[in-house]
């Protein structure tokens, strides 16, 4: 055996790996088998550690036959040779990645309680896991990796075959492995003891190397926000202790400058929690009306930027919550059903929910509605839009008022409804 458990291999793999130590380093185990691998290694580094969630696409009936992998950034890597060879429908393909995504999902929450990912944006990510077989998960952690900022990519693993390096040419910048044996069968044949860990064994490694809260000073500036090949100008304001951070996602065609966001995004400020207020959509863009009813656009770009503010030192360590105003309402409910983006809660001004469709039942994050009682429309869409929900939620109606929340005391009303929502669920998902 090369290696008498995960522990052993983990602190040689740490030592092999010494000449990061000093540097921007952040450790990414694969659950479940190598996040002890990672722990070793961040041990040794003086680095954070977290998971790099990424799930085996197996084929059916040959659970075991990687035809490829999941991650919970919603990467997706396909081995073409085992599709063309096991002749798996597009149909099978597509009921086993949606079984995994769910599967992300549900580790995401367990393993940490709520916690946001460690920001890797600028950062050398160094992803771990106990030994390479295919490659085809490992390539999906990178790729995932990537597109949350990573500067460098270390791929290192006690053991693979001899031809790991070729398998995963350009998967990331740098790839390490302790011992390439020939024979190679399975990882578990060089491991004395190999084995399966529990649920709970990751959540323990994981609360042992959590690394401590960000800044405690008071941030409130003009910020660019990166959303996949755009840069919007924002506001980021963060208070001091902050509990937690709302993204506001505007609609129709309103930005950063929306009076009524900023009066209550100042509201929730008061209350110790941070806000982010950003245009989803470039002045080009907002010229064209339909971009405005766009919510897979909307939804992306707002879930681009809760990919940046996690991302960023000032703010990547609390819990984000949305804030949706009419369209925008349908791209934050439309971003929290995606597997993975860890929405710790959801507000809804005077939305339009109905138009994130079939999105709504895989709504996970508690979710609140106001709507105007003045508003009969809107209000018999939010209706309709609750109905679907499968979550914790629950509509509140501001007796008298519009769809803009114009009447006197009105918008007061609206800031109090979405601070106690906010302020309630991210303390539990902070816990």
């Amino acid at each position: 055996m090369l290696f008498s458990d995960r522990q052993e291999a983990g602190r040689r793999l740490g030592a092999r790996l010494a000449g990061l130590a000093g540097q921007d380093v952040v450790v990414l185990g694969l659950p479940r088998g190598g996040v002890p691998v990672a722990a070793g290694v961040a041990a040794a580094l003086n680095a954070p550690l977290d998971l790099c969630l990424v799930r085996k696409l197996g084929v059916p009936g040959q659970p075991e036959l990687a035809m490829g992998a999941v991650a919970e950034d919603g990467a997706r890597v396909l081995d073409e040779r085992v599709l063309r060879e096991v002749r798996v429908s597009p149909e099978e393909l597509a009921r086993v990645e949606e079984r995994e995504r769910r599967e992300l999902a549900r580790r995401a929450e367990r393993y940490r309680g709520g916690h946001p990912p460690v920001p890797v944006a600028g950062r050398t990510a160094v992803v771990v896991d106990d030994g390479v077989a295919t490659g085809s998960t490992a390539r999906a952690a990178c790729h995932a990796v990537r597109a949350r900022g990573a500067a460098r990519t270390v791929l290192a693993v006690p053991v693979a075959p001899p031809d790991w390096t070729a398998r995963l040419a350009g998967a990331a910048d740098e790839l390490v492995a302790l011992a390439t044996p020939g024979h190679f069968f399975a990882v578990g044949q060089f491991y004395d003891d190999f084995a399966q860990l529990q649920d709970e064994d990751v959540v323990a490694l994981l609360r042992q190397h959590r690394p401590a809260a960000g800044p405690a000073e008071q941030v409130d500036q003009e910020v660019r926000v990166t959303a996949g090949a755009v840069r919007l100008g924002g506001r980021l304001t963060v208070p001091a202790g902050a509990r937690g951070i709302v993204v506001f996602a505007h609609g129709s065609g309103s930005g950063r400058h929306s009076p009524r966001n900023r009066f209550v995004a100042r509201g929730l400020n008061r209350a110790g929690l941070g806000t982010l207020l950003f245009d989803l959509l470039t002045e080009e863009e907002a010229d064209d009306r339909a971009n405005v009813f766009d919510t897979p656009l909307l939804a992306a770009r707002l879930t681009g930027a809760i990919s940046w503010l996690r991302g960023d030192p000032r703010a990547g360590h609390l819990a984000v919550g949305c804030f949706g105003a009419s369209t925008g309402a349908a791209a934050a409910l439309w971003a929290a059903a995606e597997p993975g983006v860890a929405i710790a809660a959801v507000v809804s001004r005077g939305g339009r929910p109905d138009l994130a469709g079939e999105r709504l039942a895989h709504v996970r994050a508690p979710t609140l509605l106001i709507v105007g009682g003045a508003d009969p429309t809107v209000l018999d869409l939010n209706r309709q839009a609750q109905a679907r929900l499968t979550c914790d939620n629950r509509l509140e109606i501001v007796p008298g008022a519009t769809h803009l929340f114009e009447e006197p005391g009105a918008l007061e009303q609206v800031t109090g409804l979405a601070r106690d929502w906010f302020t309630d669920h991210m303390a539990a998902a902070t816990v």
